[in-house]
C-alpha cells in the first residue's frame, strides 16, 4: 500500500513538471504618492505605497540611479580633453638611475615586437611628471593630454626602461608604476571624474629588445606594473657550476617522500656560462605599452535600481528616502510581477525638487 502511495505522488509530480503553461500572470496593482513635491536636503521624503505586487524598485533620479540610463550610460568624450596621472615607487637594492621615461605615440602600429616600437614616432613627456627617487610612493601630478586624445586616431602610452650593463653600472633598480588613470574632462555626475582608462584596464604589456636571450623581469598585475631589468649573467653564479645542487636528481626537493619536497620543482638543464655571449650583461631597452586610448565614448553600463520590495518580503506601505544634493529629480518606481515566462510592470513617475 505504501509503495502505491509513493507511486501516486511521483506521478503527480511528473505530470506537474510536464505542464508548459503556468497560471495567468496578474498585473501588479500599484500606486505611490507624496504629501508634497518640494523637500530640503537631508529631509526624509516619505513615499506612500499601495496595492499588491511581487517586487518594487526605485530610481531616485540621482547619478547612477537614473531611469533615463536604465539600458546603459554612455558619455561622449570627443573633444572634451583628458588628463594623465600615475604614481611611482622604487624598491630593491639596485643602484642604477635614470632608467625610466614616459612617452606617447599616435602612429605606433600596436604590434608586440621591438622593431614596431622603434619604427613609431614617440614624444618624451617625462619632464611633465614627478617620478620617485626613493622607496616612498610619489604621485606624478596631472598632465593635460587633450591634444593627443582623438576619436579617430588612437594614442599609446609607453614607459621605457633602460638597463645599463650591470657589472660596471650597478644592479638595475625595481620600479613600481601604480594608480594609473586617464581621465576625461567631459561633464560627469557631480564632482566625479570620468575614467577613460585605469591601471586595471589600460592593457599594459611588455615588449623586450631581446625577448629570448635577455628578457626583462617585468610583471604586470591589475594594480601594479613592476619594471626590472634582464638578469645579469655572472660567471661566478652557482647556476654555472655543474655540481650545483639544483642539477642533482637526488636533491630531496625532487623527492615526494622528503619533508622538503617541492611539487613545482623541476630539474633544470645545465647551460654552461658562455664568456663570448653578447647577452651576458647587455644594454637593454624594454617597453611597457598600453592599449590604444581613444577619445570617443565611454560606456559605463546601465544604472541600477534600488530594491524596495522583493517577492519574499512583506507588503511595503511606505518607503523613506533622503537626498543629499539640491536639484530637480525625476523619481521612478517600478512594480512588477513575474514568472519564468513573462513579466508585467507598472511604472509610476514623480517630480521632486530638493532645496538647500
Amino acid at each position: 500500500m505504501q509503495h502505491k502511495f509513493l507511486w501516486l505522488i511521483c506521478m503527480g509530480l511528473a505530470l506537474g513538471a510536464c505542464s508548459d503553461k503556468l497560471g495567468e500572470l496578474e498585473d501588479p496593482v500599484f500606486d505611490v504618492k507624496v504629501t508634497k513635491t518640494t523637500f530640503k536636503v537631508n529631509e526624509p521624503v516619505v513615499f506612500t505605497i499601495s496595492g499588491v505586487q511581487d517586487n518594487i524598485s526605485l530610481y531616485s533620479g540621482e547619478g547612477f540611479n537614473d531611469y533615463a540610463f536604465k539600458d546603459g550610460r554612455k558619455i561622449v568624450v570627443t573633444g572634451k580633453g583628458a588628463t594623465l596621472d600615475f604614481s611611482t615607487q622604487l624598491a630593491g637594492t639596485g643602484t642604477q638611475t635614470g632608467q625610466v621615461s614616459v612617452w606617447l605615440s599616435d602612429n605606433y602600429n600596436g604590434k608586440d615586437d621591438f622593431a614596431s616600437v622603434k619604427a613609431a614616432n614617440w614624444t618624451d613627456i617625462t619632464s611633465s611628471f614627478t617620478l620617485a627617487t626613493t622607496t616612498t610612493n610619489v604621485a606624478s601630478g596631472k598632465l593635460d593630454i587633450s591634444t593627443w586624445i582623438d576619436a579617430d586616431k588612437p594614442v599609446y602610452l609607453g614607459f621605457r626602461y633602460i638597463t645599463k650593463p650591470q657589472a660596471v653600472n650597478g644592479l638595475a633598480r625595481i620600479w613600481w608604476i601604480q594608480n594609473m588613470a586617464v581621465r576625461s574632462k567631459a561633464p560627469f555626475v557631480g564632482t566625479q571624474e570620468l575614467l577613460i582608462a585605469n591601471q586595471e584596464n589600460i592593457g599594459f604589456r611588455t615588449i623586450n629588445q631581446f625577448p629570448v636571450d635577455a628578457p626583462a623581469q617585468n610583471t604586470i598585475t591589475a594594480s601594479r606594473v613592476t619594471l626590472l631589468g634582464n638578469k645579469y649573467k655572472d660567471p661566478n653564479d652557482s647556476i654555472y657550476n655543474r655540481n650545483y645542487s639544483l642539477y642533482n636528481p637526488l636533491n630531496p626537493i625532487y623527492d615526494p617522500k622528503s619533508p622538503v619536497y617541492q611539487p613545482s620543482a623541476r630539474i633544470p638543464v645545465f647551460v654552461p656560462y658562455d664568456p663570448a655571449s653578447p647577452y651576458n650583461d647587455p644594454l637593454t631597452e624594454t617597453w611597457v605599452i598600453s592599449k590604444p586610448l581613444q577619445g570617443d565614448t565611454v560606456s559605463l553600463g546601465p544604472d541600477r535600481a534600488i530594491s524596495v520590495k522583493g517577492i519574499n518580503t512583506d507588503a511595503v506601505e511606505e518607503y523613506v528616502y533622503t537626498y543629499k544634493t539640491p536639484g530637480n529629480y525625476k523619481v521612478y518606481f517600478i512594480a512588477y510581477n513575474h514568472n519564468k515566462e513573462e513579466t508585467k510592470t507598472v511604472v509610476k513617475q514623480l517630480d521632486l525638487t530638493i532645496t538647500p
